[in-house]
C-alpha cells in the first residue's frame, strides 16, 4: 500500500511541498493543484452537473435554469448525424447542446475523470444557461462566452484548451458563409 495513503493529510501536503521545492522550476510550473476538486468526487453525472452549475453560478453571470439539462453520451457516428456539429469549422465535435429538448450530448470517449472532458460538459452547460438569458441572432453568438468560461475553468486547473479563436469570432458574427452572388 502507498505509504502516503496511510499518512495524515498534513504529512501528505508537507511531503508534496518538499517535493515541489526540490523540483526544477519548469516542473513546479507544470504542476498545479486543483483549487476546487469537488468535480472529481461526483458519483453521478447529475452530481457533476450540480458541481459545475455551482461554479457557473459564481462566475458566469448567466442564471441557472429551473430544470437541469438531460445529458447523454453517444458515439462519434451518432454525433456526426446530428445538426450543429462543429465539422463545418474543421473541428472534432466533443459536445452539443439542443435547446429544443434541453439536451447535452457528449461524444464518446468521454470521461468524468478527465478535466478536459469535464470542461466540454461545462461548455454545454453554459449554452443551457444562455437559453432565454437574452436574444441571440444566431447560435454562434453564444460561443465566445462558452469558450471563455471553459478556458477559465481549465486555467484554474493549470490546463488550456486549443481553440481556433478566429473561427469562434467568425461564427459569432452570424454572417452567411456563401457570399457569392447568385
Amino acid at each position: 500500500m502507498n505509504p502516503l495513503r496511510r499518512a495524515s493529510p498534513v504529512l501528505a501536503a508537507l511531503s508534496l511541498a518538499v517535493l515541489l521545492a526540490a523540483a526544477p522550476a519548469p516542473a513546479r510550473a507544470a504542476l498545479t493543484l486543483d483549487p476546487a476538486p469537488a468535480w472529481r468526487h461526483a458519483e453521478t453525472l447529475a452530481d457533476l452537473v450540480a458541481v459545475l452549475d455551482a461554479w457557473l453560478d459564481a462566475r458566469s453571470g448567466y442564471p441557472a435554469r429551473a430544470t437541469p439539462p438531460r445529458v447523454e453520451i453517444v458515439d462519434r457516428q451518432a454525433a456526426a448525424l446530428r445538426p450543429g456539429t462543429a465539422a463545418r469549422m474543421g473541428q472534432t465535435t466533443r459536445g452539443l447542446y439542443d435547446p429544443d429538448s434541453a439536451t447535452i450530448t457528449l461524444v464518446a470517449p468521454w470521461s468524468p475523470d478527465d478535466a478536459r472532458d469535464v470542461s466540454v460538459l461545462l461548455h454545454e452547460l453554459v449554452h443551457h444557461r444562455q437559453q432565454g438569458a437574452r436574444h441571440w441572432y444566431c447560435p454562434g453568438q453564444q460561443e465566445p462566452d462558452a469558450y471563455r468560461l471553459q478556458a477559465d475553468w481549465l486555467a484554474e486547473r493549470g490546463l488550456t484548451i486549443p481553440v481556433n479563436r478566429i473561427a469562434v469570432v467568425l461564427e459569432a458574427g452570424c454572417t452567411r458563409r456563401d457570399i457569392h452572388p447568385d
